[in-house]
């Protein structure tokens, strides 16, 4: 049934393409009177419609290739050399784009905006590893996304870090996905493209400074495994959230634990939950006031956060290059005088635009940013609450289980458990 609904959908994007190959264009070239010629573009052509239809199906053919390797395979190598097809493919060859993390920001921006058409081949890019994520934890991460196989092949020698540490930087992806949102539904910016550590190394054309940051996260990477998908990915916290209501996912042992505790410390990314016994549970009445009052403080956080977020909405907004060219003109006590205007000021002079509409135009983004700021303020605020309260949550387990939300399902701990299909009953024999 799965393997139907999927060849229906990706021959429905098919279709679609073949569809828009023969649409008219819906903004012809300006023809001009004075023999004036177009000059040539000097940004490149965009990738033709066959070709964009072949990375989806190269995308769709890793996600299930490595998703056989994790879940029936069982197969570390197989993941990691995945993991280089994807550096390769979706890195070096592709660039890096269409990049399912930051089709986020497409999408987005396509549900905001009516103006904006979003290619199928994009949504594609956004919804596949959802799906995949949703029915077998988060393969994407393991060994398709190019942002994240990157990291993982400099993981030389990961760390332990505390696990309060762990929670405190965990939030920061949802914070960042709360802003890159924002700042895609306002039109104003794809924050996400923009601050891609990775992106310079893949197309080889960054900046110093972006060249830099891509530098110092992989140095970093070498100890503190993955420290982008784990404390910066935004998209990696969405798939966090799914991945919590996953029907098959990895398991470290493929059939009952034995208790050899080998696999204890196998996660460079801490995402083994290990064994609480009933006796270390703290007394009910206790544990019951706390959650409680962690519930009550919920709406709260949720109020201060929004609130907080709608006093910095002036901040938020100068972003946006409409408002921040509006308030250049209103402290623009000179204008005209100086010897070289900025570039914005003077295209905004030969657009015919008077000030009038640019500042009635800037105020109500600004308003956007007010009514974004208090639901970006409250969400930062939910995710915070939800943390403490689940840190007060009592969870008996008998064996070591990795957790659905910050497991990357990368294989690496099916390798230390000695359990297999083959040999349970002699193992146990021995036992």
């Amino acid at each position: 049934m799965k393997k139907k609904i999927a060849i229906i959908f990706l021959l429905t994007i098919i279709s679609l393409q073949i569809y828009n190959s023969f649409a008219v264009q819906r903004f012809p070239k300006p023809e001009f009177e004075s023999g004036h010629t177009q000059p040539p573009t000097i940004t490149p052509d965009p990738r033709s419609h066959a070709l964009a239809v072949l990375d989806v199906f190269v995308l769709a053919a890793a996600l299930t290739v490595v998703t056989w390797l994790v879940l029936k395979k069982r197969s570390r190598n197989g993941v990691f050399w995945m993991s280089v097809f994807a550096v390769l493919y979706f890195g070096f060859f592709r660039e890096g784009c269409v990049c399912s993390v930051g089709s986020l920001q497409n999408v987005t921006l396509a549900l905001f905006n009516p103006e904006y058409s979003i290619p199928i081949t994009v949504t594609a890019f956004f919804v596949l590893p959802i799906v995949y994520t949703l029915f077998f934890g988060r393969t994407f991460c393991a060994g398709v996304c190019p942002l994240g196989t990157i990291q993982d092949i400099f993981a030389l020698r990961p760390l332990p870090i505390k696990t309060w540490l762990e929670k405190v930087l965990g939030i920061i992806p949802f914070i960042y996905l709360g802003l890159a949102i924002l700042y895609a539904a306002t039109s104003t910016d794809f924050v996400i493209c923009r601050y891609d550590p990775f992106i310079g190394f893949f197309r080889l054309d960054a900046t110093f400074m972006m060249f830099a940051i891509g530098g110092i996260m992989l140095l970093i990477g070498v100890f503190i495994a993955r420290p982008y998908c784990r404390f910066l990915c935004p998209y990696g916290a969405l798939l966090n959230l799914v991945s919590r209501f996953s029907k098959k996912h990895l398991t470290i042992t493929p059939t009952e634990c034995i208790q050899c505790r080998l696999c204890e410390n196998s996660c460079p990314f801490e995402a083994i939950d290990k064994p609480v016994l009933l006796k270390e549970k703290e007394e009910r009445p206790i544990a019951v006031r706390r959650f409680l009052m962690y519930t009550i403080i919920i709406p709260v956080l949720i109020l201060i956060g929004g609130f907080t977020g709608s006093q910095f909405h002036e901040n938020l907004a100068s972003a946006n290059s409409k408002v921040r060219l509006a308030n250049e003109l209103i402290n623009e006590t000179n204008f005209g005088e100086t010897e070289k205007e900025a570039f914005e000021i003077t295209a905004f002079k030969a657009s015919g635009q008077t000030k009038t509409e640019l500042y009635t135009e800037a105020a109500k983004i600004t308003k956007q940013f007010y009514y974004g700021g208090w639901m970006l303020g409250g969400f930062i605020g939910l995710v915070f609450g939800l943390t403490l309260v689940s840190l007060t949550i009592f969870r008996y387990k008998e064996d070591y289980t990795p957790n659905k939300g910050s497991c990357l399902s990368c294989a690496r701990c099916v390798d230390y458990c000695p359990v297999l299909p083959e040999n349970k009953i002699e193992l146990n024999k021995s036992i």
